[in-house]
Formats: structure tokens, C-alpha cells, sequence
């Protein structure tokens, strides 16, 4: 481009999602952990951590900032299309341990559809139901795709009870679900270009043509010549367990797992709630971190496992593999183990009215029969064989729960399990998962605890709303807790927390933070003395556990089944009475709100109906004045683009 030109940009037609404009120089803006790009939903980063607006200035990167390189229009684009084919690597989570061999061959012989609610957190996907492998998840959740947080790739499949879910750039760094497969890094550009109605086939290829898919695109990238790299003509599905080790007792068994082409993920023994396991992961990671080896890009631990991300080409998985080995000997005994903690007492408000909402437009926008609604509470009691809500929010409000994780969803946010027992309520997590929480709910999946670090979607039951977890004004660091620190709640009424939440950044409220040392040998000698107790609190819940899932198959709703597809656009313009014109969808979506009736008058601009689709709320404004004629849809109706949602009478000017 030259000075005083202008470049403008229009909706895109045809295939793909989104355009790029690729500055030289980059943009003149702050950097924030490391980045100049802007999360949107954290609300940071870019230009005001925000969306731009109009009037916005951007400044272009120094001289000294631009990137040499070849400058033109490549010969040859992406090939874009309706009907993708992405190359994935089998695992981490495969058959038989979680799926069955049939699942598998059906999860990659489906053209799956791509859903109306996605985004760059996620692209939710239609299509056949897994048979599964198991009947549940034990204590990761009463639905067989629970399985205890781990970290997760990007580009991982991550299957959010029966539906699966394209984990995108800004999806959750953490959580309790099983990816039977992950997106390779050369075929990651194509989720960004996958919209509603898209088709979507995976196809399992090896390590090894995943590493020659990448050298052909960075060759393409580099010179902007080339071909875009192929899937192979014969690609070739792995194993997804890289190796099982079955050290003598007390150590746990080891599985290590492929996760797409950047990443290993180590699990240790039963999948079980065991805090010996996760002092074992903690032990691993201090290892491999002493270890300061080229090629490690992060380290995430989950529950009972570690993710590694790597450079496959500064660090070969052979060598990470021995690396695992070496520091797994050298592990000392956990008994030993002494990790600092702190007592953070946080405020909540219980069955907070933000989460009640969230609960409304699920049932309405997602799934009508939901056993956990209307109140996620009384659902906690009731597969936990509780006598009434006060018990639930006697054991919240009376428990202190051990950070396992962070990043559990997004931005800090921690998973948390109540050290003794006996607090520890199960539930299953939402199926499928919701499009929108709110931002701090805190809510329970499994036996955890999760406080969600902004909005997005989500799985856990809610209890209520908490304070900030990430504070973007607050550098060092910017989240709040650390791994190992116990969360305990106190009471505040929804109004207080709004109040304490408004000032709570600036310094305004301080917590209450009592440092400490956690002792294992310790630990292990409180849950001696309270052994019977725990196993008649565990007995009992397993028996309300159980007739939950029975009173679930008697009611027919023990499976999520997915609405059909969405008519065909209704109302075309012969239909329309004359004198009326149609106001029609923009999107495939979801109706959330209709704010008009039928008679009622409307200027220009007023809002009629407000759809819910990509986790964003669209309003549909009259374009012009009139009075309405009829309305064509109701509240949690699936409509189509172009489809008449309001016919309306249009005024003639005088």
C-alpha cells in the first residue's frame, strides 16, 4: 500500500471464516506476558486489551521491528473449502481405555458438522453419540467422558460429555474431559477457518508425517512459494500410549501418552483422586524443570498428570522420553515431601443470581432437559444423598480445598479438591457444555472445585460467584493462587460481592492470607484418624451416585441427544403479506430473547429479537419502522441465516 491509501475490508463470501492483514513492522503496541495480541475475553493485551472501535489509531512497529523477508501475494492460497480434511495424531485418550475400537473408526470416518455456537475458544461439532468404554467416570463425574483435569493441547478434540469440541487458541488451558485426538501444528491454520454448517473429517497420520507436513509449510511461509502441504496419500494411525512403566510399589504405574505433535502427556497410576499422585506429578515437574532442557516450551500439571510442550525440532521425543525416564528414578519418597501453602480466605456468594442466569440459558439455548436444572444445587444434594441444601453449603463454606491446578478453564483459575474427604461432593459435569459463564462462578465437576477466571463456557455445577482470579493491573503475577494453596470460603450476599468485586483490583479489598508449610507424612496421618468416617460419608454417596444414573436411564435422559439440523429458511418473500417485509437471521443461531409482541410498534433501530451464536449475543434491530406483523420464531428456537424471524408491516411516510 501506499501513504494515503485506504484499504477496505467486507464480509467474506464463499468458503472460510476470516481474513488476515499482515503488517511489516507489526503493530505499535504494549507487550503483556511476552505478547502484542489482544484475548479478548481477558480483557488484555493489543490495544486496550478490547475489540477496536471506530476512530482507533494503531501505530506501525519501528524500522528497526520490521522483518525481512519476501514481500508479495504467494502463488498459490490455502485451499479453502466447505468440506475440510484435518490431519490429527491419535490420543491422548483412545481405545480401550475410554472409547471402544468402534467409536474410534466412527470418530474418524464422520464428516462432523460444525455447530453455531463456536469461536476461537472452541468449535463445537455435531454428529454420532460414543458407545464408550466405560459406564462412568468414577470421581472425575458421573458421565464416562469425565476423567480428572489435565492439561490440554491446542487443537486437541476434547469430547465435553457426547459432544465434541476443537479446543481453539483461546480455549482452556486445563480440564476434565477425554481428546481422543489432536490437531497436527501444520493443520492448525484450519480451524480458524471453519464456520456453521462446515464439515469436518479427521484423519490420523504418524509423528513422522506430521514432522514433513510442517517443513513443507514452513517452506511455503518462508519463501511464499511452494505448495501447501497434503495430507498423505497413506496416512498411518499410532498407537497413542507411547510406553507403560510398572515400577515396583509404592510407585505408581506410568502411561505416556502422545498429544498431537508438540506434546507428551505423562498419567500416573488409577484414575482415582489420590493426592500421592499429584505430589508424584509435583515431583516430575520439579525434575524435568532442574533439567533445563532446550526444546521444553511449558510444563502444565494436571490431577495425575504432566503435560510437556516441546519443540519437536530443537528437542526429539525419543530424547524427551529418556529424559522422563531418568528424573523418574531419581523421585524421592513421598512421605518426604514438603510443599508451601497458604490458607486464601475467599468470599462467596452463594447461588449467586449471575449463575442462575447461566442455568436459565442453558435450559432455554442448549438442553431443555437438563437433570441438573433448574437449581445446580439441589442437584449436588441430590447425587451426593445429602438431606437438604444447607448440608451442601455447610460443606462448602466448611471445607478447604488444595489447589491441584491452574489455568482449570482460563486465566488462573484453579482446580481445587477439599483435603478431607468427607467434604468431597461428587457431581457429573454439564452435557454438553454450556456456552456462557459467568466470569469468577464457582461451581463443582467431579470432586473439584473450579472458580472460572473469566466468561466462557464451561461444565462444572454451579455454588456461586467469588472474587477476581487474574488481576491484568497486578503484573507479579497477575493470578492470585499458587499451586498447593487451600481456598476457604465465607459468606457475602450477592450485592456485597458486586461491591467487593468492583474495588477488589485496585487494592481496595485485601484477603486474608495465612502462609504455611503442606507435609505429606502429615497429611497421610489425618486420613488414618478419620478412615471409617470417610469410608460412611463414601458409602453413602455412591449409593445416591448410582440411583441418580438409574432415575436418569428410567426418564430417558441418561444421553444428550443434539436437536436436528435447523430447517431450511422459512418465509420467503411470496409468503410475506403484502405491504410487510421479513427480518431475517443473520447466522445459524439460537433465540434468546424476543423483546416485541405481535401489534406492537417499532422504530428504526428498536431491537426485536436477540440470538444466541460463536457464544455471542447478536441483536436483530428493525431496519426500518413499522408495526409487527407476526412473529416467526419463539425463545430457544434454532433458526437458520436467512430465515424470516419477524415479519414486519412497513410504515409509508407521508
Amino acid at each position: 500500500m501506499k501513504v494515503g491509501e485506504t484499504l477496505q475490508l467486507g464480509a467474506i463470501a464463499g468458503a472460510g471464516a476470516r481474513a488476515y492483514l499482515a503488517v511489516a513492522g507489526g503493530f505499535d503496541v504494549p507487550a503483556y506476558l511476552g505478547s502484542r495480541s489482544t484475548f479478548i475475553l481477558g480483557r488484555f493485551g493489543g490495544h486496550a486489551g478490547r475489540t477496536l472501535r471506530v476512530g482507533d489509531v494503531l501505530g506501525i512497529g519501528s524500522a528497526g521491528d520490521r522483518v525481512a523477508g519476501p514481500r508479495g501475494t504467494p502463488p498459490s492460497r490455502p485451499p479453502f473449502t466447505s468440506e475440510w480434511q484435518i490431519a490429527v495424531l491419535y490420543g491422548p485418550h483412545g481405545a480401550p481405555d475410554f472409547f471402544t475400537q468402534s467409536d474410534i473408526e466412527t470418530f474418524f470416518s464422520t464428516a462432523w458438522k460444525v455447530h453455531h455456537n463456536s469461536d476461537r475458544t472452541g468449535v463445537r461439532l455435531i454428529g454420532p453419540k460414543p458407545e464408550w468404554a466405560r459406564r462412568d467416570g468414577g470421581e472425575a463425574g458421573l458421565h464416562p467422558s469425565n476423567i480428572h483435569d489435565n492439561a490440554y493441547a491446542v487443537g486437541t478434540i476434547d469430547f465435553t460429555g457426547d459432544m465434541p469440541v476443537i479446543l481453539g487458541p483461546d480455549g482452556p488451558s486445563l480440564g476434565g474431559f477425554v481428546c481422543p485426538a489432536t490437531i497436527i501444528d501444520a493443520d492448525l491454520w484450519k480451524i480458524g477457518q471453519l464456520k456453521p454448517g462446515d464439515r469436518v473429517r479427521f484423519t490420523a497420520v504418524s509423528l513422522e508425517q506430521a514432522a514433513l507436513m510442517e517443513a513443507q509449510l514452513d517452506h511455503a511461509l518462508a519463501t511464499l512459494d511452494g505448495e501447501w502441504p497434503d495430507i498423505p496419500a497413506a496416512p498411518v494411525r499410532q498407537d497413542p500410549i507411547l510406553g507403560r512403566l510398572k515400577p515396583a510399589p509404592p510407585t505408581p504405574a506410568i502411561v505416556i501418552r502422545a498429544d498431537g505433535d508438540k506434546y507428551l502427556l505423562v498419567e500416573y497410576g488409577p484414575n482415582v483422586l489420590d493426592l500421592n499422585l499429584r505430589f508424584r506429578v509435583h515431583a516430575l515437574e520439579s525434575g524435568l524443570r532442574a533439567e533445563n532442557l532446550a526444546g521444553i516450551i511449558d510444563i502444565t500439571p494436571g490431577v495425575r498428570s504432566l503435560q510437556i510442550h516441546y519443540d519437536g525440532k530443537r528437542l526429539h521425543r525419543e530424547e524427551l522420553l529418556a529424559a522422563i525416564d531418568a528424573v523418574e528414578r531419581r523421585i524421592p519418597d513421598l512421605d518426604d515431601i514438603v510443599v508451601p501453602s497458604r490458607i486464601v480466605h475467599l468470599p462467596l456468594s452463594w447461588d449467586d443470581p449471575a449463575t442462575q442466569l447461566a442455568i436459565r440459558k442453558y435450559t432455554q439455548s442448549v438442553r431443555p432437559d437438563a437433570p441438573w436444572a433448574p437449581s445446580n444445587i439441589e442437584f449436588i444434594r441430590r447425587i451426593n444423598g445429602l438431606a437438604s441444601t444447607e448440608d451442601v453449603r455447610n460443606i462448602v463454606f466448611g471445607a478447604n480445598y488444595l489447589v491441584l491446578g491452574l489455568g482449570d478453564v482460563y486465566l488462573g483459575a484453579p482446580v481445587a479438591t477439599p483435603t478431607d474427604p468427607r467434604h468431597r461432593l461428587v457431581t457429573t459435569k454439564y452435557n454438553p457444555a454450556r456456552t456462557w459463564t459467568p466470569e469468577n462462578a464457582v461451581g463443582i465437576g467431579g470432586a473439584y472445585l473450579c472458580v472460572y477466571g473469566m466468561e466462557g463456557p464451561g461444565g462444572y455445577q454451579f455454588v456461586g460467584r467469588t472474587v477476581q482470579m487474574w488481576n491484568t493491573f497486578h503484573a507479579d503475577p497477575p493470578w492470585l493462587l499458587r499451586f498447593f494453596d487451600q481456598i476457604r470460603f465465607y459468606p457475602v450476599s450477592a450485592k456485597e460481592l458486586l461491591e467487593i468485586r468492583d474495588t477488589f483490583p485496585y487494592g481496595g479489598y485485601p484477603l486474608r492470607i495465612e502462609p504455611q508449610d503442606f507435609r505429606l507424612r502429615d497429611y497421610h496421618a489425618f486420613l488414618h484418624s478419620i478412615e471409617e468416617d470417610s469410608a460412611r460419608f463414601k458409602r453413602t454417596q455412591q449409593e445416591a451416585f448410582l440411583a441418580e444414573r438409574e432415575r436418569w436411564a428410567a426418564s430417558g435422559i441418561d444421553t444428550y441427544r443434539e436437536p436436528p439440523d435447523v430447517a431450511a429458511p422459512a418465509g420467503s418473500e411470496d409468503a410475506v403479506p403484502e405491504g410487510c417485509r421479513p427480518v431475517c437471521s443473520p447466522v445459524a443461531a439460537s433465540v434468546w430473547n424476543i423483546h416485541v409482541e405481535a401489534g406492537q410498534r417499532v422504530a428504526a433501530g428498536d431491537k426485536l429479537i436477540v440470538l444466541e451464536a460463536m457464544k455471542m449475543e447478536i441483536a436483530v434491530a428493525a431496519p426500518f419502522p413499522g408495526v409487527v406483523e407476526k412473529l416467526n420464531c419463539a425463545p430457544g428456537a434454532l433458526v437458520s441465516a436467512g430465515q424470516n424471524l419477524v415479519t414486519v408491516r412497513q410504515e409509508v411516510a407521508a
